[in-house]
Parts: structure tokens; sequence; C-alpha cells
């Protein structure tokens, strides 16, 4: 596979865009959208948000053309509930989705229903990960859905949170002779590009949802060479700082089987991989941006790049998701062409509830009063506009023993945790999040001014309460609906024997 060294997909894109109108070029016409979102890539991962070691030269000229979103948070970060934010504008909790047991079903217009009833073609591909047999606003080519079919059914145990002994084998990586897996899925956007984008007429929009960066971290072998493991830092916390982590993360690392730490030469192989994986993401984009370029039709589209939510890679001793640390609540966030200025770099926390009214206004219509977003394009222009200038996420998928709550406002980052301590976090002053400052008393007009925020868009604790009324349902059915056997069928591949026959014995007595 060529990679951008090779091509000059973006060259005098910027120049070409500076004087044109967001909603539409001086024609008139409204400006087609191509949304690329990937699965598991920490924002930080990024080489135009100043990440050291990995290589994304594509994302960094998308970045260069356009805009950056240093501090763009998942909804919810796991899969089905961080999409559902994505895709509809809301909260996941106000569209009852909480865990990937519980996917988008359909109650409220996605952003792709909005804009094929404003006359938009619209178009998706690859992973979508909402609900597979409902209107979702686009004309669907070899989409997935995996979880509406196939729920991860740990989500549905909470009090207490079970655990998953396998889980614990993601924290490696392995380097393999094989073609990139997302490779079909850039390949139909190319040819919907090509072969029927540029004949439609009207403008459309294009939903390309690729796989990777996540688990397994399986990457190829040409990789090796631009990360070597041996080569790769290990994550750092205070001494001592494992004994002490906040009870939520002192569970999700038992649930993850990670509470022993995984040994040193995983975890280097594992990030060696992990970076790997995103450099093969990053060349998946460019040929579809280099597409794009040669239909003619670059200079009319607003491109958007972002992911579901991030990836712990062993910092503060947790793998994966699920938690609202920063290495998987963070998600990279770029948006360039149709008008965006270039170049520029934008460090308000926004949310992925934003880019549903962002899209919109992108096609000229208003903002739906029901949606929690604002629009970003006055935040990429420099301007005040309605954008409330913080983030918002929350968590209630597997792992997590309660409702968890963030806001984050300036360089302020205030965790809220139904039943528990807080926390309060300078990510300013301390990035790695290892200083809570919510029980100091010169802090505690912070928390409460931050919880007031919190409380004033949700009650979280009602939150709490109806997540796991939801997922008591979605149990409850499961039980009506498989035989005791087929339910052990269903919880040992990931629970294991032990746990397994314990937990169907309850549920079948």
């Amino acid at each position: 596979m060529d990679t951008i060294t090779r091509r000059s997909l973006l060259v005098g894109s910027a120049s070409a865009l500076a004087g044109a109108a967001l909603r539409g070029q001086p024609s008139g016409r409204k400006p087609n959208i191509l949304f690329i979102c990937s699965d598991q890539h920490t924002g930080p991962a990024v080489g135009a948000s100043g990440h050291p070691i990995v290589k994304t030269p594509n994302l960094d000229r998308l970045a260069a053309r356009g805009v950056n979103f240093r501090n763009a948070y998942s909804g919810n970060p796991v899969c089905v509930p961080g999409r559902a934010s994505l895709m509809t504008g809301m909260w996941a909790s106000d569209v009852g989705s909480y865990c990937n047991s519980t996917p988008f079903d359909g109650r409220v217009p996605t952003w792709g229903n909005r804009l094929r009833d404003a006359g938009y073609h619209t178009w998706a591909t690859g992973k979508m990960d909402l609900w597979h047999d409902k209107d979702l606003g686009f004309h669907e080519v070899d989409t997935s859905h995996g979880h509406s079919e196939d729920p991860d059914i740990t989500s549905l145990f909470r009090a207490p949170v079970c655990f998953r002994p396998k889980e614990r084998n993601n924290a490696d990586g392995e380097y393999v002779d094989r073609r990139a897996p997302d490779l079909p899925k850039a390949d139909r956007a190319i040819n919907f590009l090509k072969d029927e984008a540029p004949k439609l007429g009207r403008p459309w929009c294009a939903y390309v949802g690729f796989s990777k960066p996540h688990p397994k971290f399986d990457a190829a072998l040409k990789y090796r060479e631009i990360y070597p493991p041996e080569k790769m830092p290990l994550p750092r916390w205070p001494e001592g700082y494992l004994e002490r982590r906040h009870t939520m993360f002192q569970v999700l690392a038992n649930f993850k089987n990670v509470s022993v730490p995984v040994p040193e030469e995983r975890v280097r192989r594992a990030r060696s991989c992990y970076f790997g994986l995103i450099t093969e993401l990053d060349e998946l984009i460019g040929r579809v941006l280099e597409q794009l370029e040669r239909t003619g039709q670059m200079e009319n589209t607003l491109v958007v790049y972002t992911s579901d939510h991030g990836e712990m890679l062993g910092e503060h001793g947790l793998w994966l998701k699920n938690v609202l640390l920063e290495g998987a609540a963070r998600v990279p966030l770029v948006m360039a062409g149709a008008g965006l200025p270039a170049g520029k770099t934008v460090t308000t926390p926004v949310s992925h509830a934003d880019i549903a009214v962002t899209l919109l206004d992108a096609a000229g219509l208003a903002r739906p009063k029901e949606l929690r977003g604002h629009s970003l394009v006055p935040l990429a222009r420099g301007e005040t506009g309605t954008h409330p200038g913080f983030a918002f996420s929350e968590s209630h998928s597997e792992g997590n023993c309660t409702g968890s709550f963030m806001i984050r406002k300036g360089d302020l980052k205030y965790l809220y945790f139904t039943g528990d301590e807080p926390l309060l976090f300078d990510l300013k002053k301390d990035p790695g999040e290892f200083q809570n400052l919510a029980g100091k008393k010169e802090f505690a007009g912070v928390v409460k001014e931050l919880h007031a925020h919190l409380t004033s868009l949700l009650d979280p604790d009602a939150v709490t309460q109806a997540a796991f009324r939801k997922q008591a349902d979605v149990l409850a059915r499961l039980v009506r609906e498989q035989s005791k056997k087929e339910f052990y069928k269903t919880l040992v591949g990931r629970l294991g024997p032990a746990q397994a026959r314990v937990l169907t014995d309850e549920h079948y007595t």
C-alpha cells in the first residue's frame, strides 16, 4: 500500500477552500459530507496533536487544511452508546443506550435521517453498530451492527460486577502477514466517490466506518520497523498509585483481569502494534481522500474524522475502554473543507453530541431544539457562537459498578460517580490525572459549581438507576427467550465455566 509521502492528495486544497462559504460554494451548492469513523482511536494518538511516536501523515495534512479539535470526547467510551450519541446529537442515556447490550433503537432521528429529509443522498458502509433493522437514514452497503444481533452480555452483570478472564489477552500485540482488514471498506468508499457520487446531481453524505485500531492488536509486519517494540515507552504513574486507585478503576481492572500488571514485554508489544494499526488506518484514509480529490469533489466536501472512543493502552494500569479517563474518553476530531479555516487548532472541550448539529449547520439546517449538542462551526472560525464551552460524557457499561459522569470545562475535569467519591483534575498541571483535587478545601467551590452544571443537564443518579433497570430488563428477556443450556453457552465464552455456571443456576432456579 502506498503511503502519504507518495501522494499529493491535499496539496493546494487549503487555499482553494479558504474563501468558500461553509454552507456551499458561491454557486449555492450545499457541501457534500464525507464522515469517517474509526473504532478505539485514542484522541492524543495523532501526529497533528503532538503525539511523539505515532505517524499519521494523512490526518496531519487533513488538520493542516482544516480544524483540529484537540479536546473532543466520546459521549460514552464504549462502542454502542458512544455511537448512539455520535449519530443522534443526544446524550446516550437520552436515547436509552447505556452499554453494548442496549443498542440505539431508532427512537429519534440520526443526522443521516435529517440530512436525507433535507435532500441529501445519504450512503454508508462499514461499522455502524446501531440497530440492524432500523431506518437510520442511510442507504447501507455492507454495514455492520454486530451488538444488536450479538449483545455483549457481560454489561448486564454490574451489581456485582463479574469479570472476563480472557480480556487480559487483549493487552498484547502481534505482527502478522496480512492485508489491512479495513481495506474492503475503503475500497467501497472509493467506488462510491468514483462511480456514484459524481452522477447524483445533488449533495451527498457518505459515512465510512472502519473497525481498527480496535483489538486484537494484530498489525501488519511492515509496521514493526516503524514502531520497534523494544523502543516503545511504558506507561508511568506515581509510586504506590495502583494501591490507591479510585474504587471505580480498581473494579474495572478486576473486570478486565488486569489487576496484576501486564508484563513489560507485552505492554511494549501492544503499544507497538496499536500504533501500527493507527498508521494503517491513516493510509486507508489517505486512499479515500485521494479519490475525493481525483474526482474533483474535494473543494465542496466537508470531511470529518473521529473515532467512537479511545483506548487506555496500559495507562493507570487499565486497558481498552469503558472509563472516563483521557485515554478512553478523548477522541480525535478533525474537520476540513467547505470553507472551514485552514490550520486551526481548537482547545475548547467539545462532545460527540456536537457533531450532529455541526453537520446540520453545514447543510444550512436549523438546530433542532431537542438536541444536546451545539454547532462547532463558530468555534472553528474563532467566534463565540452558541457553544457552551464544555464537554459531557457518561459511562454505564461493563466493568462499571455504578454510573459515571464527566464534565470538562477549560482545563478542569470533574468526574461524578453515583454513590462514590468524585474526582477533580486540572489537566494543564496534571495531564496524567493522578492528583485528585476534589477533597481539597480550596477546590470545594469548583466542585460545587461543576456538580451544579452536571445536574443542570440531567439527574445523574436517576440515569444510573435507569441504566440498571434497562440492563435488568434485557437480561430478563434473554432468560425468557433462551433455554438454560443456551444461556450457559452465551455466557461461557466470555465469563468462563465457573461464572457461567453460577449465573446460569441463579437465573434458572
